[in-house]
């Protein structure tokens, strides 16, 4: 029962639409009517600025980080499970929200959030790509797809270093996420019509 509530607890973590309610309480915004739909920071920046932008990013990212955290909680300290579980679950909370009719973001930076929480140095690595990819196409879906591949590459390392197969699993479930939330987008690109950022 105790394992039950720690999964659904993440999953309700993840669901927590950030970009929806930052919009609707500080700008008045249903940022689903605007820009792409997209419940994700790429949108919020896109409709409201750089600072609900960067809000939400960051409350997107401490939903994973908080959900693969959850097994460290006394309350839950006689459950056994891999905290890459509880992050995966919010990740699918933030792609299917119950908050939001199950409509939700891309899942790129909650699932940057549960790296951050389990192995923060491929968190870095991964923002570091994601920065670096944005400066050179000027486009955010590409980056996250670039992004995705770089973080499954250091994972294989990782495995073959440690033998922790459970990461290299999770970030192949993430890029393969992040890949089928983006098929738009690869339209788009291959079409020359995918919206590049100015800012950058």
């Amino acid at each position: 029962m105790e394992l039950i509530i720690l999964l659904l607890l993440a999953y309700l973590i993840g669901s927590i639409p950030s970009a929806l309610w930052v919009g609707k309480l500080f700008y008045k915004t249903d940022i689903r009517q605007h820009g792409s739909g997209n419940l994700g920071g790429t949108n919020t920046f896109r409709v409201l600025g750089k600072t609900a932008g960067l809000t939400v990013t960051i409350l997107d990212i401490l939903k994973g980080t908080a959900a693969a955290l959850l097994p460290l909680l006394p309350i839950f300290d006689s459950v056994s499970v891999h905290p890459l579980i509880p992050g995966l679950l919010a990740v699918v909370g933030h792609m299917y929200p119950v908050f939001a009719h199950f409509k939700g973001g891309k899942a790129v930076a909650t699932s940057g959030g549960v790296l951050l929480a389990y192995e923060w140095p491929v968190f870095i690595i991964v923002l570091a790509t994601f920065f670096i990819a944005l400066k050179v196409t000027k486009m955010v879906s590409l980056s996250s797809m670039i992004v995705s591949v770089v973080g499954f590459v250091y994972s294989i390392y990782f495995y073959f270093r440690t033998g922790d197969i459970y990461l290299m699993v999770m970030i192949g479930l993430f890029g393969a996420f992040i890949f089928y939330r983006h098929r738009e987008n690869i339209g788009r690109i291959k079409a020359g019509t995918e919206p590049k950022v100015k800012w950058l």
